[in-house]
């Protein structure tokens, strides 16, 4: 775990103990909060230093959206104190509504794995009521067409409720026993080099993530939920611009105030 509070609320780094705020138990008990959940997640691109930035303008819905981040060992590299623009990662923690910080050694922890003990990517799959990974990288790209699930961000994409049956439960509004599917979305913001964007193996990725995988345009502009029937993936396009590697071209995330725009109207909050 990357962050932790102590008895007096004082925060500290630690890297292997589960803490209050971040044990499985209490993800599952987070999921009655009556807030929003977010996901945001974090993959190997320098585009990881707008986490900041996308984190300090959702603190102004803190009284009902709690967020847990999740950061891969690539992103993780992008954020270790640099600068003020690459503060540590554990300063994250202190953005108001940020409610865990998790890394790749999060999802078994120290110990050896014990039958009754909760999943970590199973419980925060549950848990979200959105998953944005912002950026997202070529590499987390390949893996997540690919059904790789190697670190803790894939294993959540991977093990996603696509089609909201695994996690559906009785609408209360009914008062019966009946089955409410709720199917929830996953947004990726892709980050990379203009020659990875245009490449032909992103191009057949992204078309199976915006076809077979991706809500149509008409679920985009709807403020609803996603289609029960339609896909589950929305592809935030990325624009051009001068790149961190000095090239003038595609490949540049989506501006980071646009994507809390999208984050504000996928879960109401506007």
């Amino acid at each position: 775990m990357l962050s932790s509070v102590s008895s007096n609320g004082a925060r500290s780094d630690i890297h292997t103990i589960r803490t209050a705020l971040t044990s499985i138990s209490s993800i599952t008990a987070a999921r009655g909060d009556r807030k929003l959940h977010l996901l945001l997640a974090a993959s190997g691109s320098v585009a990881t230093i707008k986490l900041p930035l996308i984190l300090s303008y959702l603190s102004k819905h803190a009284v009902g959206l709690s967020i847990r981040i999740i950061i891969t060992s690539s992103a993780a590299r992008f954020l270790n104190g640099q600068s003020k623009e690459q503060p540590t990662l554990s300063s994250l923690s202190g953005y108001a509504g940020v409610d865990g910080i998790y890394s790749d050694k999060d999802e078994w922890g120290p110990e050896p794995w014990r039958r009754g003990k909760g999943i970590l990517h199973i419980e925060l799959r549950k848990w979200a009521d959105l998953l944005v990974i912002a950026p997202l990288s070529a590499n987390t790209m390949a893996k997540i067409c690919n059904g790789i699930c190697d670190n803790l961000l894939t294993s959540i994409v991977r093990a996603w409720d696509t089609d909201g049956t695994v996690d559906a439960a009785p609408n209360p509004a009914t008062g019966s026993d009946e089955v409410q599917r709720k199917k929830k979305r996953i947004v990726l913001a892709p980050a990379m080099n203009t020659a990875m964007w245009r490449h032909p193996v992103t191009k057949k990725q992204v078309q199976q993530l915006e076809g077979e995988w991706g809500v149509n345009d008409k679920e985009v502009d709807d403020e609803d939920e996603v289609n029960i029937d339609g896909g589950w993936i929305e592809v935030l396009r990325p624009g051009e611009k001068e790149l961190a590697c000095g090239d003038i071209g595609e490949g540049a995330m989506m501006e980071w105030e646009a994507i809390c725009g999208i984050v504000e109207r996928r879960l109401g909050m506007e």
